[in-house]
């Protein structure tokens, strides 16, 4: 596969200058600006023929513009033969109900095994993201949560769906089992998360300068004598967001030995808690769609043993 040549002409009017990089972002949606800002600076973009590697540069009126995309070069990441509960697939992306266990992305510690070297390995076609073979996560779940997740294929769906996940279009739905109660049967938490001050690889409710914005509605579902089934909606997506406003509001994540006790108050070796709905708007189409994913096994097990207490 040869490189991918798309020529432009500038009609700006003299007076209403525009740079280089934002011309050519609005002209290809389908990549970031810092992606084109990364071809430009590789010496891909020509100006009036000659080479041009300065993405501030002010384009005059009538200049001639040339951009070679080159393929997405081979992902570092090598491809695995790990099954996959996919929800929902088309040519832009697919929707995982990925399991309890299995951590989403790449990182020190987990270096196979992952959600991404499972994505590889199921779409051998890949486009790529970003210049590089590889899916396109455009949120997460932590390692203990189960549920729906979306990857994107290529850059165009990628930014698609960040732009719905950015603008808060996405719905989604959590069941949580919390321990006791919350202070309400339905509420909502507007509390700033940031880094736990003693804990750094935690997180913590802090002040809004030290922190940001998270919000989190909550609907309780079932009640029993010592634990309560949330249906919870994050409205923003702050690392362990849920989690942590749950422990804040006193009624953590059943199971959460981390943000809850430290001793499980049922007989769960994970956190209760599952992305269970999704509802968004797929590239190209203006109506959304939900997609769910029922609860997996020991969490549905687990429920019924407190519902025979």
């Amino acid at each position: 596969m040869g490189d991918r040549v798309e020529n432009f002409i500038c009609n700006q009017e003299a007076a209403d200058k525009i740079r280089l990089d934002i011309f050519l972002a609005e002209r290809l949606p389908e990549f970031s600006r810092s992606r084109i800002q990364g071809l430009i600076k590789g010496g891909f973009v020509c100006v009036d023929g000659q080479p041009v590697t300065k993405s501030g540069r002010d384009l005059a009126p009538g200049a001639r513009i040339e951009i070679r995309i080159p393929p997405p070069v081979p992902s570092s990441l090598s491809p695995e033969d790990i099954p996959l509960d996919i929800i929902f697939e088309n040519a832009d992306l697919m929707v995982v109900n990925k399991p309890a266990g299995m951590v989403v992305h790449p990182s020190p510690g987990h270096d196979s095994g992952t959600l991404v070297h499972a994505a590889l390995g199921h779409i051998p076609d890949l486009e790529g993201i970003g210049g590089e073979e590889r899916p396109g996560i455009v949120h997460r779940l932590d390692k203990e949560t189960s549920g729906l997740i979306v990857i994107a294929k290529n850059e165009q769906s990628h930014r698609w769906l960040q732009d719905q996940f950015r603008t808060r279009a996405v719905e989604k739905t959590y069941l949580a089992l919390v321990d006791g109660k919350p202070p309400t049967p339905t509420g909502r938490v507007e509390a700033s998360i940031g880094r736990n001050t003693t804990h750094r690889k935690l997180m913590a409710v802090v002040p809004l300068e030290k922190g940001r914005d998270a919000v989190s509605e909550y609907r309780t579902v079932e009640s029993f004598p010592t634990h309560t089934l949330l249906e919870v909606h994050p409205l923003t997506g702050r690392t362990h967001q849920i989690r942590v406003h749950m422990a804040f509001l006193k009624c953590p994540i059943a199971g959460d030995t981390v943000y809850g006790k430290r001793t499980p108050t049922i007989k769960l070796d994970r956190h209760f808690l599952h992305a269970a709905k999704l509802k968004i708007a797929l590239p190209g189409e203006k109506l959304p769609r939900v997609f769910e994913a029922p609860l997996p096994f020991e969490l549905a097990t687990a429920l019924e043993l407190l519902r025979q207490k």
